[in-house]
């Protein structure tokens, strides 16, 4: 079960992910203390910028306008050479604009890469290898956070903000340029449409890839603020927590993979559905600080299990619109990344239990419409 790490195109997109996720992770863990210690921005500043970040995510469809003049696997290798730049970028511009303008390139190429690198995967793996290699994508990823994380600890009392900046921008794009160099591109795949495909036969794919994006904000907006807030959280232990998720993740994520070839999505997003259910409603009524550790762990580990989603489109949609629908999937994701954190936040203010408790509803519902996968029994045991 192992020949597919063979292919090219698995190297490639492996390469491109710590890459890409290495960039974000850089970017998001020197931002904050950048941005209020060397721009010296205020709260709306922030805030403005985090909603900034978010505007590529919304305009993942043109990835399917993009792929009509620049090949698919082209386009993966430039959007991480784009986000390295971004990096690069950031220390050197240190104003509001700057930010603005450099948070917009980074952005744009990790969410052009993470479009790129799901419809290749499903484009090049078939149905029973697909969830194995995106499951050690995401360990490689967690990997990364874990490597950046412990560099950025040991170099930041040594150097300035712009000098890490410069330097892992450097390393980003040199893995994009390596990247562009190669083909990794395999003959006989079926050509993809060059437009927007919505099709009412995918109407649970779009559905579920939404709630995953409102899951998602719910987490990112008030899982955190809650840690920090009720439970008085210090940015050592948010970073011990955070560590110990990659590591967790590492090691896990393969198992995620191995259980869809086995049992199949359905089995694996309604156990997903289930949990979250508690995992919610115990952020809203849990007074220990010990479980709420717990339960922000749970969390990060079921995110994981949205790339059943991803494998149960491959297995209901025409070969040709992988392409096109991963970045329709990829905008109605990050609907909710506009409209969430500002109905939730308003919600908060009432009562800060709405927010988990309405994200309990949601996988609720989730739970119960994912009822409705029908797929073929799975391919074999692994």
């Amino acid at each position: 079960m192992t020949h597919y790490r063979k292919e090219l195109m698995y190297t490639y997109l492996v390469v491109l992910t710590v890459c890409s996720t290495a960039g974000l992770q850089c970017w998001r863990t020197l931002f904050d203390n950048f941005a209020v210690n060397v721009v010296n921005l205020d709260g709306h500043h922030v805030g403005t910028l985090q909603s900034v970040r978010e505007i590529p995510g919304f305009l993942a469809l043109l990835v399917t306008f993009v792929i009509l003049v620049i090949r698919e696997h082209k386009l993966s290798a430039l959007s991480v050479i784009i986000l390295g730049a971004g990096v690069f970028l950031t220390g050197l511009l240190p104003t509001f604009s700057g930010l603005m303008f450099t948070t917009l390139v980074m952005s744009f190429g990790f969410h052009y890469f993470e479009t790129t690198n799901q419809s290749l995967t499903l484009q090049y793996f078939d149905q029973v290898t697909s969830p194995l290699v995106f499951a050690q994508q995401r360990s490689y990823a967690a990997a990364a956070n874990v490597v950046v994380g412990i560099l950025i600890f040991i170099i930041a009392p040594y150097m300035t903000y712009t000098a890490m900046y410069i330097i892992f921008g450097t390393l980003i794009v040199g893995g994009g340029c390596w990247a562009l160099s190669k083909d990794p591109v395999k003959k006989g795949l079926v050509p993809q449409k060059k437009e927007l495909v919505f099709k009412k036969q995918y109407w649970l794919f779009y559905f579920l890839t939404f709630m995953a994006g409102a899951r998602r904000q719910i987490f990112i907006a008030f899982a955190v603020f809650l840690l920090v807030k009720k439970f008085g959280f210090t940015v050592q232990q948010i970073t011990v927590l955070f560590l110990l998720n990659n590591v967790i993740n590492y090691f896990i994520n393969p198992y995620i993979g191995k259980f869809i070839v086995r049992w199949g999505e359905r089995r694996l997003l309604s156990l997903e559905y289930f949990c979250l259910i508690i995992v919610f409603i115990s952020y809203a009524y849990i007074d220990s600080k010990l479980m709420v550790a717990i339960l922000y762990i749970l969390d990060h580990i079921f995110f994981n299990f949205a790339i059943g989603i991803k494998t149960y489109f491959q297995k209901i949609a025409n070969p040709e619109d992988i392409a096109p629908s991963m970045a329709v999937g990829f905008t109605i994701n990050h609907i909710a990344a506009v409209v969430l954190p500002v109905v939730g936040g308003l919600l908060w203010m009432v009562d800060y239990k709405i927010p988990f408790l309405a994200g309990a509803l949601f996988s609720f519902i989730s739970l119960c419409l994912v009822q409705q996968i029908k797929t073929p029994e799975p391919a074999q045991p692994v």
